[in-house]
């Protein structure tokens, strides 16, 4: 089978040289896709205080467009083989940038949940086409390699650059200009890939499977919600129902897809060491920076003291490790290995987040800033590798579907990662020492979460505010210290993994 490719303007992709301002603004969505996931983590206060948001509801406003995005990437990425990437990217394009307007003026918690999950599933339908449309832009292998490159490292860079971001709007602007930004950049988004990127799809793509696709949604959301509430609030008959409907669908769409004669998802690709150990890793590495960038950025707000910017600052580390490691991992690749490249950059993040396991309120920055840049470091080798690997190992008409692979890997990591070392660190914190004599509403509220502890503190003698906001910041950091632990165990775990499963090259 092959692929159609219909360049705009009638040219051949790989002769035209506005290639590359066509690639430039596939980098601006991707860039922004994914700063979306992690912008509003230091407006995490202020939307607590101004939408009076519970705990529970701020860990749904974190990870829910993640978990959302996670979901949809591969029912978006086959249709994108079915439709055209480029048609679908541009559909994308119009619903994120009305989305985002409609969520800059959430007048409420619930509001701001439903339209994030809007959010997600527009960015699912942005994410697999531009990875998809990088390999129609780009056929010579050596160009691609440099372009996914750059495509990765906006991926992983775009994680650390949301609260530095974040941080800015929110020093001179409210935190619904956090959406506001994606506006524009969707507007050139439009108007660019009409005129310069080619129509791509597969010319033969088989009927697109409406129950595979209702299988794998079904899956996914099933069992990343078990995942979410299980490691919250502990298993109850709701949500083990949920894992077990979530693994039934999983096991039925693997089966489905082995006896269809057009899969949306040739599952016999995870039969291969290399393919799964990618996966693996992608998963892994993100899961560890996303859970620890989501909770540094209150750490530096509510423990440290520091402004929105000036936290969002202390984050950049992180997004200049990512951004230059991952430019610069397809050169080191070629002259050293898959293997070494994949297991070493999971590694070094394992190593660098174990530095953070002793953290506490006199952590001095240095040590914070060393370890962020070589977690950042380690993430952009790895998920750029990964990335180039999965694309590179399918049919080019499969190219969607294994870009929706590889994103669902970073989507998925993003969301567990929270959710995950969120739940330690809010189980942690709920075991906070409260001061005695503290009135009985405003308990529940410094026992929820660190923010609800400085609301707290607000209503409180000076005298007792300054032992309980000191209690709640020793809580959260103790939390943290038992995160990152966990983190690095995970990373460190899943660098052995790939070192024993990709054979050396």
């Amino acid at each position: 089978m092959a692929t159609l490719t219909t360049p705009a303007g009638g040219d051949t992709a790989q002769g035209r040289p506005t290639r590359w301002l066509g690639f430039g603004a596939l980098i601006l969505a991707v860039l922004l896709v994914s700063v979306d996931g992690t912008v509003l983590a230091l407006a995490m206060p202020s939307i607590s205080r101004d939408l009076e948001a519970t705990g529970t509801q701020m860990l749904w406003i974190g990870d829910v467009y993640s978990f959302v995005l996670a979901g949809l990437l591969v029912t978006m990425g086959t249709l994108g083989d079915r439709i055209g990437r480029r048609r679908l990217l541009l559909c994308g394009a119009a619903g994120f940038g009305l989305v985002s307007t409609v969520l800059a003026y959430a007048p409420s918690a619930p509001w701001l949940i439903t339209g994030r999950v809007l959010l997600g599933v527009a960015g699912a339908t942005l994410m697999p086409a531009t990875l998809a449309l990088i390999r129609t832009l780009f056929p010579d292998s050596r160009e691609r390699s440099t372009a996914i490159g750059i495509w990765g490292a906006a991926m992983s860079a775009g994680a650390a650059l949301g609260p530095v971001l974040g941080g800015f709007l929110l020093e001179h602007f409210w935190w619904g200009s956090a959406f506001l930004i994606n506006v524009p950049v969707m507007a050139v988004l439009l108007v660019v890939g009409v005129k310069l990127l080619p129509e791509s799809k597969n010319s033969e793509p088989g009927p697109w499977d409406l129950p595979s696709v209702a299988l794998s949604m079904v899956g996914m959301f099933g069992t990343v919600f078990a995942i979410k509430e299980i490691a919250a609030h502990g298993p109850d008959a709701g949500t083990i129902a949920a894992a077990a409907v979530g693994a039934a669908a999983l096991v039925a769409f693997a089966r489905r897809q082995l006896r269809l004669p057009y899969p949306l998802i040739d599952v016999r690709l995870f039969r291969h060491r290399t393919f799964t150990a990618v996966i693996a890793a992608g998963v892994l590495s993100v899961l560890g920076l996303s859970g620890l960038l989501y909770f540094l950025s209150q750490y530096f707000q509510l423990v440290e003291g520091f402004s929105p910017l000036k936290a969002g600052l202390a984050e950049l580390p992180a997004a200049i490790g990512s951004m230059v490691f991952g430019v610069l991992a397809g050169a080191v690749v070629r002259r050293t290995s898959i293997r070494a490249v994949l297991g070493g950059g999971t590694a070094l993040s394992g190593l660098a987040m174990a530095t953070l396991i002793t953290i506490d309120p006199s952590t001095p920055y240095p040590l914070l800033g060393t370890a962020l840049f070589l977690m950042g470091a380690g993430m952009g080798l790895a998920y750029t590798v990964a990335s180039d690997v999965i694309l590179t190992v399918v049919p080019q008409e499969q190219a969607g579907a294994a870009s929706a692979v590889s994103e669902t890997a970073y989507e998925l990591g993003m969301a567990l990662g929270i959710a995950t070392l969120g739940t330690v660190v809010t189980g942690a914190y709920r075991g906070v020492d409260l001061p005695a004599g503290m009135p009985p509403e405003l308990i529940p509220i410094a026992r929820d979460s660190l923010a609800g502890a400085v609301e707290a503190a607000g209503s409180l003698p000076v005298e007792q505010a300054a032992v309980l906001l000191d209690a709640a910041r020793t809580a959260f950091t103790d939390g943290l210290a038992l995160a990152t632990t966990a983190g690095s165990i995970l990373l460190l775990a899943a660098a052995a993994a790939v070192l024993a499963l990709i054979k050396r090259q």
